[in-house]
Formats: C-alpha cells, sequence, structure tokens
C-alpha cells in the first residue's frame, strides 16, 4: 500500500499545482484582515458636542460659536460638555441671551461629530458614546465570538464533509455578510452581520492553511504554511493604506465584500484533498485528482503506482477524545492549547487597540503589521529547529518550563 507520501513524491511535492493553490488560498488571508476594519474605523472618545439645532428655529442667523455657547454647558476645565445639553426652552432668542439657560439634559437629538480623521466610524454612525459607549466593546467580543463560533463549527465540518467546502462557505459567509454590515441600517443588525463574518473568518483561517499543506509534500509543507501566515501579516499592512484612502467603514466593508465576491468565484475551482478523500474511502475520486495533479506539474506516474493505493481500508477515526486518551497527546494538546489562548489573548488585545497607543493610527497599524512579517517569514527548514527551539524556551522563562532540546 502507498502512503500519501509516497503519492506526493510521485506527482510532485511542490510543482505547479501546489503552487497555484497556495496562491489561490494566500489571496484570501490579505483580506480577512479588513473583517478588523469596522472596528479600527473607531474612535472611543471622538470630538463631539450635542446637537442643539432646536435653537435655531428660534434664531436662523446664530453662528455656529454663539449656538455652542447658549446651548451647551461647560465643564469645569471650560471645555463644552460632549453628553449634556441645555433642555430646549420656549423662549424668544433675546430672552434666552439676557438669562440663559440653567436645566440641563442628555442629547436627545443626537451629537454633531468633528470628522477631522475619519468620514464616518460605528461610533458616529451608530451613536456609540456617552451612555452607549459600552457597546463598542460589544461590537468587537461578537466578532471574536463568531471567529470562535466558526473554528468549532468548520473543524468538525472539514472532518464530515471535506476541506474544500470548508474552505469555500466561509468565503461566502464572508461576501455576503461584510457586504450587509456595511449597509446596516442599526447597530444590532451589524452586530448580527459581525457575527457571521466572524463565522467565516474563523473556518477560513482554519482551513485554509490545511487544503492548501495537505497537497504539498513534507519537504515543503512548513514552508507553505509559513507562506500563508506571511500573507496574513501582509494583510495588516494592506488594511493600514485601507484605512488611510478609505475613510469611510461602510466603504470599506462594501470594497471588502467586493473583493470577495472575486474570491468566491475562482475559490470553486480548487481542489479537493486527496488525502481526505482517502481517508473517507473515496478512492476512486482521490485516484482521479492525483492523476489531474500529477499532469498539471508534468509528472510521469510510475506504471501500476495507482493500483498500490488501497481503498478498502478508511482511515481509523478518533475523534477529539483521542486527545484526551492518549497521554503524549494529552500533554501536547494542553500546553499548546495555553500558549495559543496566551498568544492570542495578547495578540488581539494590541491588534484591536491600535487606535489607543497615542500614536496615528495608520502608523500604528502599519508597524503592527510589519511587526508579524519576521515571524512568519518562510525561513530555510534549516533554521527553524534551531529558532523555534530558542524562541519557545524564551517564551517559557516566566513558568520556568523549557521545552528538551531537538
Amino acid at each position: 500500500m502507498a502512503g500519501f507520501g509516497e503519492v506526493l513524491s510521485a506527482i510532485g511535492e511542490f510543482g505547479r499545482f501546489q503552487k497555484l493553490t497556495l496562491f489561490a488560498l494566500c489571496v484570501p488571508n490579505i483580506i480577512v484582515s479588513f473583517h478588523f476594519a469596522s472596528v479600527y474605523f473607531t474612535q472611543s472618545d471622538p470630538e463631539r458636542r450635542c446637537n442643539t439645532d432646536w435653537i435655531l428655529r428660534v434664531e436662523p442667523n446664530l453662528t455656529a460659536e454663539e449656538q455652542l455657547n447658549l446651548t451647551v454647558p461647560r465643564g469645569a476645565d471650560g471645555a463644552p460638555s460632549r453628553c449634556r445639553m441645555y433642555a430646549p426652552v420656549d423662549r424668544d432668542i433675546q430672552s434666552i441671551r439676557r438669562y440663559g439657560l440653567n436645566e440641563t439634559a442628555p442629547c436627545t437629538d443626537g451629537w454633531v461629530y468633528a470628522r477631522t480623521l475619519y468620514v464616518a466610524t460605528i461610533v458616529t454612525d451608530f451613536d456609540l458614546v456617552c451612555d452607549q459607549a459600552n457597546l463598542l466593546q460589544v461590537a468587537q467580543t461578537v466578532l471574536m465570538a463568531g471567529i470562535l463560533f466558526g473554528c468549532l463549527l468548520f473543524g468538525p465540518f472539514a472532518e464530515s464533509f471535506g476541506r474544500k467546502r470548508a474552505t469555500q462557505i466561509p468565503v461566502v459567509l464572508m461576501f455576503i455578510f461584510s457586504g450587509a454590515s456595511g449597509l446596516s441600517p442599526n447597530f444590532y443588525l451589524y452586530l448580527a452581520s459581525q457575527f457571521l463574518v466572524g463565522i467565516g473568518y474563523g473556518g477560513y483561517r482554519l482551513n485554509a492553511v490545511i487544503l492548501a499543506t495537505e497537497w504539498i509534500g513534507v519537504s515543503r509543507r512548513s514552508w507553505g504554511s509559513c507562506v500563508i501566515q506571511l500573507c496574513g501579516a501582509l494583510g495588516q499592512c494592506v488594511l493600514a493604506g485601507t484605512i488611510y484612502f478609505i475613510r469611510n467603514w461602510r466603504l470599506a466593508q462594501l470594497v471588502t465584500a467586493a473583493l470577495h465576491a472575486v474570491i468566491a468565484i475562482y475559490i470553486w475551482c480548487i481542489l479537493e484533498s486527496a488525502r481526505w478523500l482517502l481517508g473517507r474511502g473515496k478512492t476512486g475520486e482521490a485516484k482521479r485528482l492525483i492523476t489531474k495533479v500529477a499532469t498539471i506539474n508534468n509528472c510521469i506516474i510510475p506504471e501500476g503506482f495507482l493500483e498500490k493505493i488501497d481503498g478498502n481500508e478508511k482511515e481509523r477515526k478518533e475523534g477529539a477524545m483521542a486527545l484526551i486518551r492518549s497521554p503524549i497527546l494529552r500533554k501536547n494538546f494542553l500546553a499548546l492549547g495555553f500558549a495559543w489562548f496566551s498568544l492570542n489573548l495578547t495578540y488581539f488585545g494590541l491588534s484591536l487597540n491600535v487606535a489607543n497607543f497615542g500614536m496615528s493610527v495608520f502608523l500604528t497599524q502599519l508597524i503592527f503589521g510589519l511587526s508579524e512579517v519576521p515571524a512568519s517569514h518562510p525561513q530555510h527548514p534549516g533554521c527553524w529547529r534551531f529558532w523555534a527551539g530558542k524562541v519557545s524556551a524564551d517564551g517559557c522563562t516566566a513558568s520556568d518550563r523549557r521545552p528538551r532540546p531537538f
């Protein structure tokens, strides 16, 4: 019986087909970073004042400064209040100027925002300020919850229905609901759309790397995985330029949806993983794809080689319980799970707060993306063993748990 590693050696471990597939799956990895665009299009406390146009019905010829002085109270520092206004009164302008206004009230007619940095943000469009400011964190939480749910959903889905479908469906979800996010008339529809975008994001990031690397031979598999992650880092850099040139979050969402529309067209041409097909006992279909890949790679399959691929014995399915039953897998699972939890807690804690670093948000986002490039760079495999052990050991210093040398 020929193992799948032998199959890849026969048809080319990293030929034209693998390169095209890797490229096709890398492009969306650049675009998926844009789904954080609406989160970046936030100013947690933008310059603003209450909308007090009620007084213009009393005196239409007031200047902006007069309107501000007559209708907005000032704080102890002399700055106009950003969450309170003088309550409207049924008096003429001479009386208001002479005696002033005393009773304050919340901003009943919305706010007037200073649009010096952005044309529109989710904060300004949905008035996520003052008493509603905490909803901004809800928006971030809902997106991340969608990503978590997407990983939990599309992991088992890929095992049951294939890597191909588990990669295609998330792209369609991101296409549809990115557009829905940009067109959302209210905050709650926006949250629902973002949750579904997060599901697509989590499903794609999880399965794209699996589909790509299952077609790549072991000699270049780690390289291919690094390239996919590198494209994610480049996407963070591209996002900085996107925010700079498109300063309207709705337009950014629609541009993202348009890009996903293009991806959703060609993603249906991606081939299923032959490794998965063999594991499910679909040997005939797997052999057909293997032959097709060999043709694309200009490789000649040795005579009688395909007959060595046994289609009667299915891959034994252990399921998630295998992680618990095996002491070695259990130890590795818990260690890597804790490491990923810690890393992602720090990573997303930084990435979701790039606007709060006190620097230009565009420059901060660019630096943030560039800082990921060295970590994802597809270095020569001979370097990985040294650097992986060194970085892992340094990262474990705090817990005094260092990995064994390679």
